[in-house]
This record gives structure tokens, C-alpha cells and sequence, in this order.
């Protein structure tokens, strides 16, 4: 999330909003891959699965599942490469992107799908020290890629610190090479120190049900995140037709959301491992008791951001973009504070969702999901864009009442169904 933080607020600066908008879609298109079909998909499968095995003590199952997942999300991952690389003129083309977005957008694809293959690759193999409860080693690593992007970003967008200055294309190659480097940090680690580590054994002695109890998990997973990352892109799509100033806007916002949401995710993922554990250790109720602690902590990190949003909002989107973009701040800022209002819910949803897939549940989230995104949001959106032709602070009115509405019908779910048809 610190690298699209990184590439946007830097690009953003060097060349105002329509860098901010070829950099924020191209993202966006690439980020919603990664995440419905690795990051919240087969890494979630892998995770819930080696955390059950772990706490039963079944080490060479868990092993397995590690082994399986990554071969799985390794093909997955390729194809979308593939489709980045190959076909981002087309890509552009075809959601309606203007020229001068697309004449910087197709470049950056291009370069920046080269270290998103290799940060889906290191997401799958975290998936599996994450389910062994080991989330420092993934956390390092993650530092290791912002430092290096950071790095690389200031010196190749505006020419500095000895390298040359090539703009929008620096940012994209400053995002591979750190990507690059943080994938082989991990393989390093995997092959010298985890306990728990793909095997080749296991590809050799393919287990065709341990493939389906992972895709049994993992599909559910990638159709809730589908369920709400497709609705967004669509939504993002709508608001492209509005113009760059909104499209700006509304994407430094998001940007912005996307850092506040990291506690909430990092106390999903707490919950799955920790859940998971319990479980297997036939322990349900000491499992319910480390989710609802996850969600108490996570939401209240996510209500500190929300009354941050509405204290210094200008402050925060000022940081994205020249100030000689009035407009885009003004727009943002209102964005910015509606945001706040939808942050605890947020949590709630994330990490209530996270609990849920520990017990090996992926169906209840994604049906919450499902709901909120298409029946609520997208219908919304649709009218406020088209119809009623409103300001792009109406979008982010439309985001609160599906983030409400997501947030306490899952937390009801949980309440109510936590722990039920459990497999191991």
C-alpha cells in the first residue's frame, strides 16, 4: 500500500492530475488483480489452512498446502502479468481513459506489472509464514520494499540523487526493482529459516484434494474481494467520465483510505491466524476471544485516522498534489471527510471477514459482500454519476452507506454464526 502511497504522492507533484489519474488507474487495475485472486484469495486459503494445521501440529500438512498454494497463485500471477504487459493500450482504450492519460498510463502498466508479479509472488509465500503466526519476517521485508521505493521514486521521477529524471516511467521502474528485491528477501528467508516452506516434494506428490480444499477456501475468498474491487473499478470507470480533476480527487482520497485501512487489515489477518490456531487446537471459544479483540483494537486505530480526516483534511490531500491545484484539493478534502465517517465500519467488516475465514467461512464475507457492492453501490453510483450528475464527494456519501450497512451486517453475522459447520 506504501508504494501506490509513494508513486502517487510523488508523480503527483511532478506532473499535477493527470499524473496523479494514469498512475492512480493503472494501479487500481493491477491492485484489484493482485488482490482478488492472490492477496485475498489464494493467500487466504493458504493462511487459514497452515494456521489449522499448525495448531493441530500437523507440519507436513501445512507444508502441502504452502507448497500447493504457491504453485496455484504462481500461474495465476504469470497470466496477469501477461495481461498487464501485453495489453495495456488496449486496456485504456477500452474504459475510456482520455490520450494524454493513456500516453502516460500504457508506459507505467508495462514496467510497474514487472514488480506486481513479483509482489504477488511474495505475498503467496507471507500467506504462509502468516498462517504459522510469523508476520514480522513479512512486515521487514515490506520496509525493506518501501525504503527502496521511496528511495528510487524520489530519485527517478524528479532526477535526483544521481539518476535521471524520467517521471511518470521512474516511478514504475522504482516499484519493480523494490518489488524484485523484497520477493528475494523472502525466498532467502523461506529457504534458510521458516519452518514452514514450499517443498518441491509435494509438487512431485501432487494431491489433487488438497488442491480443492484450497480452492475451497480461496474461491469464496476472490469473489468477495471481486464482489467489492470489481464494483470499485467499475465505479472508478464512471468517474473517469467526470474528468481528471474528479478522477484525481477521488484517487487521492482513496489513497489515503488505503493507509488508514492497514491497522484494520493487519488485525484481519491476526484474526484468521489466530482463529485458525485455536481450531485446530480445538479451542473455538478461546478463538472467539482473540476476534473480538482484534476488531476492538483494529477499530479503534481506524477511528484515530477517522478523526484525522476530519481535523486536517486539506493538509492531508495537499500532500499529493501541487498547490496550485485548488480544485482537485477542494474536492478532495470534502471526499476525504465523508471517509471518515465509513472507517470504523470498515474495520469491523475486515476483521469480523477475517475471523470468519479462519474458521474455514470464506462464503459469509463474500455474500456480505456481494450485497453491499452490487445491490447498493453500484446501483447508487450509476445514478449520482449519470442521472443526477453530482459532485464526486457524493461518491464517497454512497462508499459510507455500503461500508455502513457492510460493517453491521457482518458483525451481526459474526455475533450469530461464528464457529458453525466447521472443518478442519
Amino acid at each position: 500500500m506504501l508504494v501506490w502511497v509513494f508513486d502517487t504522492m510523488m508523480v503527483g507533484k511532478y506532473g499535477g492530475n493527470v499524473a496523479v489519474s494514469s498512475v492512480g488507474l493503472s494501479s487500481e487495475l493491477m491492485y484489484t488483480f493482485s488482490n482478488i485472486f492472490i492477496a485475498i484469495g489464494i493467500c487466504i486459503g493458504i493462511t487459514s489452512l497452515v494456521a489449522r494445521r499448525v495448531g493441530a501440529n500437523l507440519k507436513t500438512a501445512a507444508e502441502e498446502y504452502a507448497t500447493i498454494g504457491f504453485l496455484i497463485g504462481s500461474i495465476i500471477a504469470f497470466l496477469g502479468f501477461l495481461i498487464f504487459y501485453l495489453g495495456s493500450d488496449k486496456i485504456f482504450t477500452m474504459i475510456g481513459a482520455e490520450q494524454n492519460v493513456i500516453d502516460l498510463a500504457s508506459p507505467y502498466m508495462k514496467i510497474a506489472s514487472i514488480g506486481i508479479f513479483f509482489n504477488m509472488l511474495m505475498n503467496l509465500l507471507n500467506a504462509s509464514l502468516r498462517g504459522y503466526g510469523n508476520t514480522r519476517i513479512p512486515l521487514l521485508a515490506s520496509i525493506c520494499v518501501i525504503v527502496i521505493n521511496g528511495y528510487l521514486d524520489y530519485g527517478l521521477i524528479f532526477g535526483r540523487l544521481g539518476l535521471p529524471e524520467l517521471g511518470v516511467k521512474g516511478a514504475a521502474i522504482a516499484t519493480s526493482i523494490a518489488q524484485v528485491f523484497g520477493f528475494l528477501f523472502i525466498v532467502f528467508y523461506m529457504i534458510y529459516k521458516s519452518p514452514i516452506k514450499p517443498r518441491l516434494k509435494y509438487i512431485k506428490n501432487f494431491k489433487s484434494h488438497n488442491a480443492k480444499d484450497l480452492l475451497r477456501l480461496s474461491i469464496p475468498s476472490s469473489m468477495q474481494e471481486g464482489a467489492f474491487s470489481i464494483s470499485r473499478l467499475i465505479g472508478n470507470i464512471m468517474i473517469v467520465s467526470m474528468g481528471t480533476m474528479a478522477f484525481a480527487a477521488n484517487q487521492i482520497t482513496t489513497t489515503i483510505e488505503g493507509i488508514s485501512y492497514m491497522p484494520g487489515w493487519g488485525f484481519a489477518v491476526a484474526a484468521t491466524t489466530l482463529v485458525g490456531h485455536k481450531i485446530g487446537e480445538n479451542n473455538l471459544e478461546k478463538g472467539k476471544q482473540y476476534a473480538t479483540l482484534s476488531m476492538i483494537l483494529g477499530t479503534g486505530f481506524m477511528f484515530i485516522f477517522s478523526i484525522l480526516f476530519l481535523i486536517i483534511p486539506h493538509g492531508l490531500i495537499g500532500l499529493f498534489i501541487n498547490s496550485s491545484e485548488v480544485q482537485v484539493i477542494s474536492l478532495g478534502s470534502l471526499c476525504l471527510m465523508v471517509a471518515s465517517i465509513e472507517q470504523p465500519f470498515m474495520g469491523v467488516s475486515m476483521i469480523a471477514g477475517g475471523a470468519f475465514k479462519g474458521s474455514g467461512n470464506t462464503k459469509t464475507p463474500f455474500t456480505v459482500s456481494l450485497i453491499s457492492s452490487w445491490i447498493i453501490r453500484l446501483p447508487l453510483m450509476y445514478l449520482v454519476i449519470y442521472k443526477l450528475q453530482l459532485s464526486v464527494v457524493w461518491v464517497w456519501v454512497i462508499t459510507t452507506i455500503q461500508w455502513i450497512f457492510d460493517g453491521t451486517l457482518i458483525f451481526i453475522l459474526y455475533r450469530k454464526n461464528l464457529g458453525k459447520n466447521i472443518k478442519l
